[in-house]
Order: structure tokens, then C-alpha cells, then sequence
């Protein structure tokens, strides 16, 4: 997979789709779309939109709502929003940093993102370092778009409803939109499909939030941004890196579909697991539970889950993990329904670094 940036939008390309990550305006991209329109076939510029994911950081001008109307099957991720700023604060890119600037996100751990750890972490690591700002506003606050492509396990680039780095979103038709979007929202009702995450603070309590979507992964990709510096410094013995996650002997990152009867257990094993540098790892389980609060039809069907084309609401199964903390577990499912199972390892190097594995059930009466 190859990288490009150009002025601070980043395009990453692979087979079959290309993926634009905006961090500023969209004029860029509307304006390339206006000339493929114009110089080709409605044929070809439709392939050529087939071919595109957007994420965008809101609507910082006019460009946005202007190709979501214009091209409707262009695939987008955007919190919709007025060029003026004033609608960020409900963002769920926010979740990324914006808990004391946007008063936003009560229960998230601010540590690993204040002037202080990153003057630790990232500003006194070569000449790299020292160009990082100090933010006057947030730190990061266009990286969500970009988050979900690390290649971390999580495999959230492949449906934003899956939850991620990057934050997580459902497939839904905004007020004052022309058709649905990758979006926030939903409903509020408990159970019922909506973009937020409910997540253990800093505190120990429960927070609901679409922030929460994004700073419950803090940590690990904060420590990720401080091992990619010491990389661009050390050697590779003296440096830490991510440890291999193993799933039932599955070494790779991608998701782990397995098909499941209701009330057979089904054991989910991380035996096989290991840590390039030889450090101890510890294994956390955990279901879920929001990434498969709704199936929606998305303009490519075949990244929604499951072979579902047809828009349909998911009642969320009920599942229970034995033994979460450990190389093996068991997982009990009680009733019908797609379920998220993460695996998360994390080693205890220094800084630690955390991989992940996903595994999707599709539990049957």
C-alpha cells in the first residue's frame, strides 16, 4: 500500500479502492470530480467514483454537501456540519483529543495527549520531534481519518460500523442530507442502532458518547505514535514492537468469520501469539457489543456484514466471554444475532504496544 500526501490530505492507495482522507476543505476532491465528470462518460465517472472512500474531517466549506448531492453513490464519512467550526464539539473526531478544549468527553484519560506527554514522547525524539507543535486547540484533530488504515487487527477500514482507531459510525440520512451517509446519530433508545460506544472511564464509570467511539483506544494509539518515533531513531533490537496476535491459528490481521449455534460455546483461542522483541504479553477479551447494533445497506454491499443487501435492524445478541483474561476463552451465546468478539494483546515494552484480532459471529437459533 503506498502513501501520498499532499497539502495535508492524505491518499492511500490499494486494490481495489483508493481512499481520501480530507483534513481541511474539500474543494480538492469536489474539484477532481468536476473535471472527471465533465471530460468522461457517465460510465467511466462512475467507475471512477466506485473506486473512492472519503473521510472527512466535518464540513470545513461548501464542497462536501455539494458532492454528497452530486454524486450519490460516492462512498463518505462525515460528521455534517456548518464551514464555521461551531458544530465541532458534537464531532466524533473530537473523541480524539477535545476533552478539556470542547468539554466533550468526561471519563476519557487525557494523559497520553497532553503538552507534558507529548513533550516526553514525541518532541524530544530528533529533529522529527522537534518540529511537533504545541497545539493551541487539539492535538491531532484531522488523525481520525487516518487511523482506521493502520493495519492494527481492528479492520475497521472495511466497514466504519465496525468501530476503530478511527471512531465508528452507522449508515444513516442526516436531516438536511440528500441520501445516507457513514454518519453519527441513531437512535438513543437502548438497543436501538446509533454511533455511540458505551465505554469504562478513567473513573471506573460508564460514559455513552460518540467521542467515547475514538478515546477508548487512546492508549494504544497514542503508544503506537511513540514507538513510530523511536523507530525513525533506533535500531530495530532496541526498539519495541507490536506483538502477533493469533486466533485459533489465524496469524493474520483480518477478521475471523465463524458461523454459531445459540447455546453451543464456541472457544476462541490465542495460543500462538508472540512478541518480536520477547516481551511478556497480557490478553483481553471483549464483546463488542455496538459494532453490529445495526446491518444497513451501504453502497457496497458486500463490506456490510454478514451477505445482507436489504437495510434491516439487528437485535443484539446476548453473549458472555469465560475467562476474558486469558489465552483461551469460551465464548457463551445466548441468544441469535451477529456479535464482535476483540481480542486485544498488549506487551509490556516500552512504550507498550497493543495488536488486535476481531472475530465476527453469526449466531443461529
Amino acid at each position: 500500500m503506498k502513501v501520498y500526501q499532499v497539502e495535508y490530505r492524505a491518499v492511500v492507495t490499494g486494490h481495489p479502492r483508493q481512499t481520501v482522507t480530507i483534513w481541511g476543505g474539500a474543494n480538492t476532491l469536489a474539484q477532481a470530480l468536476w473535471q472527471v465528470r465533465d471530460n468522461r462518460s457517465p460510465e467511466e465517472v462512475k467507475a471512477f467514483v466506485s473506486q473512492l472512500r472519503v473521510y472527512t474531517i466535518s464540513d470545513q466549506d461548501d464542497a462536501g454537501p455539494w458532492m454528497r448531492r452530486e454524486f450519490p453513490d460516492l462512498f463518505y464519512i462525515v460528521s455534517p456540519s456548518t464551514p464555521d467550526g461551531e458544530q465541532y464539539s458534537s464531532a466524533t473526531w473530537t473523541g480524539i483529543s477535545g476533552d478539556q478544549y470542547y468539554r466533550n468527553a468526561p471519563g476519557a484519560d487525557f494523559t497520553t495527549v497532553s503538552n507534558k506527554w507529548l513533550d516526553e514522547n514525541i518532541r524530544n525524539k530528533g529533529f522529527l520531534g522537534e518540529t511537533y507543535p504545541k497545539y493551541l486547540f487539539i492535538m491531532e484533530g484531522d488523525t481520525p481519518s487516518y487511523l482506521g488504515l493502520i493495519n492494527n487487527g481492528l479492520a475497521s477500514y472495511r466497514n466504519p460500523g465496525w468501530g476503530g482507531w478511527g471512531g465508528r459510525y452507522i449508515f444513516r440520512q442526516p436531516l438536511g442530507e440528500s441520501r445516507p451517509i457513514w454518519t453519527q446519530g441513531g437512535d438513543s433508545f437502548p438497543g436501538s442502532p446509533n454511533s455511540r460506544d458505551t465505554v469504562i472511564g478513567v473513573d471506573g464509570k460508564r460514559y455513552t458518547s460518540d467521542q467515547a467511539t475514538i478515546w477508548r483506544w487512546r492508549k494504544a494509539f497514542q503508544h503506537d505514535f511513540a514507538a513510530r518515533m523511536d523507530w525513525t531513531l533506533k535500531e530495530f533490537k532496541e526498539a519495541n514492537h507490536n506483538p502477533v496476535a493469533v486466533v485459533n491459528g489465524d496469524s493474520s490481521k483480518e477478521p475471523i468469520f465463524i458461523n454459531a449455534k445459540m447455546g453451543i460455546p464456541v472457544t476462541l483461542s490465542a495460543k500462538g501469539t508472540s512478541d518480536p522483541d520477547g516481551n511478556k504479553v497480557k490478553y483481553t477479551w471483549f464483546y463488542y457489543q455496538e459494532a453490529a447494533s445495526a446491518i444497513s445497506k451501504s453502497a457496497r454491499p458486500e463490506e456490510v456484514i454478514g451477505e445482507r443487501g436489504e437495510d434491516e435492524l439487528e437485535v443484539l445478541p446476548k453473549v458472555r466471554i469465560e475467562g476474558r483474561d486469558g489465552e483461551e476463552v469460551k465464548v457463551i451465546l445466548q441468544s441469535a444475532g451477529i456479535a464482535h468478539v476483540i481480542l486485544a494483546v498488549e506487551d509490556d515494552g516500552q512504550p507498550s504496544l497493543t495488536s488486535y484480532r476481531r472475530v465476527i459471529l453469526n449466531i443461529e437459533n
